[in-house]
C-alpha cells in the first residue's frame, strides 16, 4: 500500500472516529435533562404520545399542584425541550395536533435508554 493510501485510510478512520464521539456526546446532551429523559422514555414506551399525556403524566412529577410551577413546566418544554428533541430528529412534534412520535434518530438513542432504565436502581434519583 502506498503512503498516500495509507495516509488517506488513516483520515477516514480519524474522521469516523470524530463523527462518532460528536453522536455520543450530542447522545449525552439530549439525555442530560431530566424533561427529556422523560419525554423520551414516555416515548419508547407508548408511540405515538398526547403532548397533554407526557406533560401531565411523566413530567409534572409533583408539580401538579402549583400552577406556577407548572405553567413554567409547560414554557420549558415548549420551548426548549420538545423543539431540541424534535430539531434532533429523536422526536417528531406536530405543534397543531400536539401528537409526538419516535423521530428519524430515535434507534440511535434507543441502546442507551434501555441500558438506563434496566440499571436505574444505579442511577442516580433523578432519573430518568
Amino acid at each position: 500500500m502506498t503512503r498516500f493510501a495509507t495516509r488517506a485510510i488513516s483520515k477516514c478512520q480519524q474522521k469516523k472516529s470524530e463523527e462518532n464521539w460528536s453522536s455520543l456526546s450530542e447522545l449525552f446532551e439530549i439525555l442530560s435533562h431530566e424533561y427529556r429523559r422523560r419525554i423520551l422514555m414516555a416515548v419508547a414506551q407508548h408511540n405515538p404520545q398526547d403532548e397533554d399525556d407526557i406533560t401531565s403524566e411523566s413530567i409534572a412529577d409533583g408539580h401538579e399542584e402549583d400552577s406556577d410551577a407548572l405553567d413554567l413546566l409547560h414554557q420549558q418544554l415548549y420551548h426548549t425541550h420538545l423543539p431540541k428533541l424534535a430539531d434532533t430528529g429523536f422526536i417528531n412534534w406536530d405543534r397543531d395536533t400536539g401528537t409526538i412520535t419516535r423521530g428519524s434518530r430515535f434507534e440511535e438513542i434507543r441502546p442507551l435508554l434501555r441500558l438506563m432504565h434496566d440499571h436505574q436502581d444505579e442511577l442516580p434519583d433523578d432519573w430518568p
